[in-house]
């Protein structure tokens, strides 16, 4: 046998491939094996599912459970469990709901907070829009002004809450938590008040409050300063940076500790799209403006997240103008240099990441407020009708299935171990072969 001897520069190199390929496996593995917050583990919307049906109907549905009240929030996983939150129509009670992976049973359902005071809401949101986040042992719920709380998976206890944290949310909560490291962190932009903070995540204390920056929301109208993003964490040049892109200005902030890194000032006004990250750029829809023209109308923004300060006249790499009927509420997928999304105005997009010109389009007949996720080659929308639409990813039209649900759609799924935990309006679904 002719043993080959490597150079230590080739040993570097062939050890740094084995550990990319470890942790890209390792990424992986965790998106499929938990689903632990809103659009997934890694906050993405791509499943690393590999059977999953095309049409969904009675054939894989495995089981569907009846949801009790109404709630936009997405399922998140962990193990056997599933949890949702959901509320009564008049958010006078708030609750945590708990299903069994395999059975759709309820395991728990708890009423945590009955709030003293209940501010208004959008007819088209519910008290319980922002999606839970989970990790071993514990679930974090939230329902922006009204409360915040940490419930043990185990039993089902209430490790902690939280009710003194405040903003005029006006038109209801959506804004959902994520976890990073020791820290639970929450974005609050309201009428009245904006500010990120992050807490304890075993005991609530705050860690660290930011208020966001009152020069640039002094000179919007009150209603105009309201926001309801979640952030996104990416790692840019070895050091993770918390991307929050508010009503009036995108900042990226330091998650450890809430210092701010740079800005990017743009948009105005309920904002509602999260971030999105592919091949070190980032990229996020602003709040709506207002042109010349009066008409209102949202950008699609692509930025170098390298930088210092203000970064809005140096690092912006391009803008994509979308016209407006409505504000922009899914957040798209992007997948091998391609976005898929759909806008306002029901028009569904392909755009090309690198230049953000538009690859193609088709008007569909439904408002897809869902985010859409990327599994196996396929992007799957959901409708506010109950349409499942699946499109094949690439750079043409084209349709590969359609389904229709018993109600509307408004959670963004979990997909995870070949399966797809599905919310509509009235039912808790697990659809899977």
């Amino acid at each position: 046998m002719k043993i080959h001897h490597l150079s230590s520069g080739s040993v570097i190199i062939f050890c740094f491939l084995i550990l990319t390929t470890l942790s890209l496996s390792e990424k992986a593995s965790a998106q499929d094996k938990n689903w632990t917050h809103f659009r997934g583990s890694s906050l993405d919307g791509i499943a690393e599912a590999k059977d999953i049906p095309l049409v969904w109907n009675d054939s894989v549905i495995k089981w569907k459970t009846k949801i009790h009240d109404e709630g936009y929030s997405s399922p998140v996983v962990y193990d056997n469990q599933i949890w949702v939150t959901t509320a009564t129509a008049d958010g006078k009670e708030l609750y945590a709901v708990c299903t069994d992976f395999q059975t759709g049973k309820i395991i728990y359902d708890i009423k945590v907070f009955t709030p003293d005071e209940i501010e208004g809401k959008h007819s088209l949101n519910t008290y319980a829009s922002p999606t839970p986040c989970i990790e071993k042992g514990f679930v974090y719920v939230h329902y922006g002004s009204m409360g915040t709380a940490c419930i043990n998976t185990t039993n089902g206890s209430v490790v902690w809450k939280r009710s003194d944290l405040k903003c005029k949310h006006v038109q209801g909560p959506a804004s959902s938590p994520i976890l990073y490291k020791n820290l639970l962190i929450l974005h609050f932009e309201g009428t009245d008040t904006r500010f990120i903070v992050a807490l304890d995540k075993s005991d609530g204390k705050t860690v660290w409050r930011t208020s966001r920056p009152e020069e640039l929301y002094k000179p919007l109208a009150p209603i105009g300063r309201k926001a309801y993003i979640t952030p996104l964490i990416m790692n840019v040049e070895g050091r993770d940076l918390l991307i929050s892109n508010g009503s009036a200005v995108c900042i990226a902030y330091d998650p450890n500790d809430g210092k701010e890194i740079w800005r990017v000032v743009d948009g105005a006004e309920s904002t509602i799209a999260m971030p999105i990250t592919e091949n070190g750029i980032v990229y996020w829809y602003t709040g709506f403006s207002v042109g010349d023209d009066g008409n209102k109308y949202t950008e699609l923004i692509a930025v170098n997240p390298k930088g210092k300060g203000d970064i809005t006249n140096t690092n912006i790499l391009w803008k994509k103008r979308e016209e407006l009927s409505r504000n922009q509420s899914l957040t798209p997928v992007i997948e091998d240099g391609l976005i898929y999304t759909v806008n306002t105005r029901n028009i569904m997009m392909c755009i090309d990441a690198s230049a953000g010109k538009e690859i193609w389009s088709k008007h569909v007949t439904a408002n897809y407020d869902s985010s859409p996720v990327y599994i196996n080659g396929n992007i799957f929308f959901f409708s506010v009708k109950g349409d499942v639409l699946v499109i094949k990813a690439g750079r043409k039209y084209e349709p590969v299935a359609k389904s229709q649900m018993d109600s509307g759609i408004w959670a963004t799924p979990a997909v995870l171990r070949n399966s797809v935990i599905l919310r509509t309006q009235k039912y808790l679904y697990r659809i899977g072969r």
